[in-house]
């Protein structure tokens, strides 16, 4: 779940397609091109899948200076989704996310470093559940380019890894469950 705070912050990775000037781009979730995603280990015997509905964000860059690009992301954690209306539920209350007391979850850059011509890492805090600590991103550029209705776009990947009680997730499910994944794929659009 947490990880999917991760993924926006791919857009970090803007630095890496060469443009000339800084620019802020806004995460395209109108047009369904964003995804936060998250995987867990379902008592060690398969995965369970699930993502948030609901998230805005920005980022920042300068191909000049990618160690200064920015990253901001907004959750709506009673949008977590696992396809499954009774879970969902159970994802929502005091044993997890905590929605009533901790609507939303953040995360915000901290540094950017790059780790070859398309891959960075992408550090920030992320704050879930009401508990702040730093995370790093893996992230890829998969491209930028002009879309067919007239503006600029630019499409990254990452992903990490998150321990449940650094999180105040005390929910305990067993041995295999201790971390989740979050994987994200987010598409930008120049303003």
């Amino acid at each position: 779940m947490k990880k999917a705070f991760a993924g926006i912050a791919l857009g970090g990775l803007l630095a890496l397609s060469g443009s000339l000037h800084a620019a802020e781009y806004v995460i395209d979730k109108e047009g369904q091109h964003a995804f936060i995603n998250f995987k867990i280990s379902h008592l060690g015997y398969s995965w369970l899948y699930g993502r948030f509905n609901d998230f805005d964000g920005t980022f920042t860059w300068d191909a000049d200076k990618p160690e200064d690009s920015q990253v901001n992301v907004t959750i709506d954690t009673a949008s977590v989704d696992s396809n499954h209306a009774e879970r969902d539920k159970h994802l929502r209350s005091d044993d997890f996310l905590n929605v009533s007391a901790h609507p939303e979850a953040t995360f915000k850059s901290t540094a950017v470093e790059m780790t070859g011509e398309n891959t960075a890492k992408i550090s920030g805090d992320l704050t879930l559940n009401g508990v702040t600590n730093p995370v790093v991103l893996d992230a890829r550029l998969l491209g930028q380019g002009e879309d067919p209705w007239g503006g600029y776009r630019a499409g990254f990947e990452g992903s990490t890894k998150l321990t449940l009680k650094d999180y105040d997730i005390q929910m305990d499910l067993g041995p295999a469950s201790q971390e989740v994944e979050l994987i994200l794929s987010v598409e930008g659009i120049r303003q």
